[in-house]
């Protein structure tokens, strides 16, 4: 299916590994000319090159932090009219106990996690609204919508995060300019990958057997952690021409982990 953005311009923040990545692949392969912005230049450059050679789009490595005023502009000095915008960031450290949590951890984290999207969309919104056409989809949590205190860290941010884009969505949806935010589960990225693989050295066991000690204990549904390819094409879905009345939506890609009827 063509989702009508072939040479639209694409901002993916966090695009070098992971759920970022498979956003980049997915709007790729539609034909998206992209600008990738990450902190490491080495697996950023290699991560543009690989999908560049894969689909034949345009794809241009920024190496920045998204989360500073430099880095923003210099994500924005490379591609300053956006007519898509996807953000996401390495997650958070996973949390124990909440009374561990402290003041410098969380303004740490809010600066990643939240004032920089809200940033991003301040800055390219109005240029969206001018010409009549935009998406913006921002990478979040499930815990955004579940709590649990092992994302506490992660999920109260983004929570704030989708109540800001929503209300954002809604003043912006007459001008075409469409909102949204995918909020994933557990899937095989490279923090997972790190984590797990850590956890298993310490262990005595492999990564897919901690992987299966936390299917059973949290019980989800679809016996597996997610494919960031696959949650990547939902990004494109929602960045696509198609999507152009669906605003201020957030979509749990979870597996059926978390349990809500709508």
């Amino acid at each position: 299916m063509d989702l009508g953005i072939s040479n639209r311009k694409a901002i993916v923040n966090g695009g070098s590994a992971g759920l970022g990545r498979g956003s980049v692949l997915a709007l790729a392969r539609e034909g998206a000319q992209l600008y990738v912005s990450a902190r490491g230049e080495e697996r950023l450059v290699r991560a543009c090159e690989d999908i560049a050679r894969e689909t034949g789009a345009s794809i241009t490595p920024v190496v920045a932090d998204h989360s500073t005023d430099e880095g923003r502009s210099r994500i924005l000095a490379a591609c300053p009219e956006p007519d898509i915008l996807v953000g996401t960031c390495s997650p958070p450290p996973f949390t124990g106990d909440y009374t561990k949590v402290s003041n410098d951890d969380w303004l740490a984290n809010l600066e990643v996690t939240l004032l920089s999207p809200v940033q991003f969309m301040k800055a390219v919104i109005p240029g969206m609204v001018e010409r009549g056409w935009g998406r913006v989809v921002n990478i979040g949590t499930g815990a955004a919508k579940f709590p649990a205190q092992v994302r506490i860290l992660s999920g109260p941010p983004r929570a704030a995060l989708v109540n800001y884009s929503v209300a954002v969505a809604k003043a912006v949806a007459p001008h075409n300019v469409m909102v949204n935010n995918v909020l994933p589960g557990m899937h095989h990225t490279a923090t997972i990958h790190d984590t797990y693989t850590a956890q298993a050295e310490a262990n005595g066991t492999t990564y897919d057997e901690e992987i299966q000690k936390f299917i059973d204990e949290w019980k989800i549904p679809a016996n597996r952690f997610g494919d960031p390819d696959d949650l990547g094409a939902f990004v494109a879905l929602f960045c696509s021409e198609q999507a152009a009345f669906v605003t201020g939506q957030s979509l749990v890609i979870d597996g059926g982990l978390t349990n809500a009827t709508f």
